[in-house]
């Protein structure tokens, strides 16, 4: 059957195309998690309401606990993976993560340097997995190729001071205003710091430049560990930007984000837990039934008076 078979809405050659999202590009590893990495980015992106454009630098073999090693890409093929679709389409913001190696941090900047108007959010994590050598020259190369063009630098409070103050030794620890001027003297506008610990089982958010901090949040510390939360909050920033947020709200609807999607993350593995990008999506639970389903137009008043034990993930609101 071919579509000659069907009949034409006349009006189809008179409606405008729907306008396209924002598209974010993201440069990331692989990783079978899906809790971090280029996964993690793209969900999140798509929950923000953009579109992803995921570049693959490499993959990372791991679990939901640990890495455990890496396969790097050659740049030349990172470098074509992001050229063909920038041929293509226009994008309003880039996303960094890890990189794989300085070789990929190398080219990853040259492409980066040809869209210096596009806002960069650029995620440092920390990277342990890497031997001595093979760490000090991706920071290097981070550092010198990266920085400069950065907007926003996203960071664990403990890995942006040995990343940008590795000779800190005060009794204190380092304040976001410390860390931004350490960037700024590389290029960088601004540090998203995160994880700073404050007393009573709070920790502190702030965005700050070389001038102090601009915004931030606080939150209750978690009883538990997660995965991909940095890429998480980078990505969700990156999305935000793209459609044109300033940067001080951004940065507060990013967190906000991040807050909710661990609050509702869930534990796949016998490892860490998984940020939930897509919380907004559960349904209230006085919406739910005795099984676990939304309940139908009607039913709210003939629903039982005990409540009934609410499931453990409760099925999600198709949009």
């Amino acid at each position: 059957m071919s579509t000659a078979d069907f009949p034409q809405d006349p009006l189809q050659g008179e409606q405008e195309e729907a306008p396209a999202p924002a598209c974010v590009m993201s440069f990331n590893a692989s990783e079978p998690s899906g809790a971090a990495g280029l996964a993690g980015d793209v969900a999140t992106i798509a929950a923000m309401g953009a579109h992803a454009l995921p570049v693959v630098t490499g993959v990372l073999l791991r679990d939901t606990a640990e890495v455990f090693d890496q396969h790097v890409l050659d740049s030349d093929t990172v470098v074509e993976q992001a050229r063909s679709i920038l041929e293509d389409v226009t994008i309003t913001a880039w996303k960094v993560g890890f990189l794989g190696s300085a070789e990929g941090v190398s080219a990853v900047a040259e492409i980066l340097s040809d869209y210096p108007e596009i806002p960069l959010v650029a995620y440092l994590p920390a990277i342990s997995w890497l031997d001595e050598e093979q760490q000090q020259s991706y920071l290097d190369a981070f550092r010198e190729l990266i920085l400069p063009q950065t907007l926003i630098l996203v960071g664990n409070h403990k890995t942006l001071t040995d990343f940008l103050l590795p000779d800190w030794d005060a009794d204190r620890p380092a304040s976001p205003r410390e860390l931004a001027v350490a960037a700024g003297q590389h290029g960088a506008e601004h540090v998203l710091v995160t994880g700073i610990n404050l007393p009573n089982q709070f920790i502190d958010n702030v965005l700050a430049n070389a001038q102090g901090p601009i915004t931030g949040e606080k939150f209750e510390r978690f009883e538990v560990s997660f995965v991909g939360a940095g890429d998480t909050l980078s990505a969700a920033l990156a999305a935000l930007l793209a459609v044109g947020a300033e940067v001080h709200s951004a940065v507060g609807e990013a967190l906000s984000f991040l807050d909710q999607s661990l609050d509702a993350g869930f534990r796949p593995g016998m490892g860490n837990v998984v940020p939930d990008r897509f919380f907004w999506a559960l349904p209230p639970a006085d919406e739910e039934g005795e099984d676990g389903e939304p309940l139908l137009p009607g039913e709210l008043d003939e629903a039982p008076a005990e409540e009934p034990a609410a499931p453990s993930r409760p099925p999600r609101r198709m949009h």
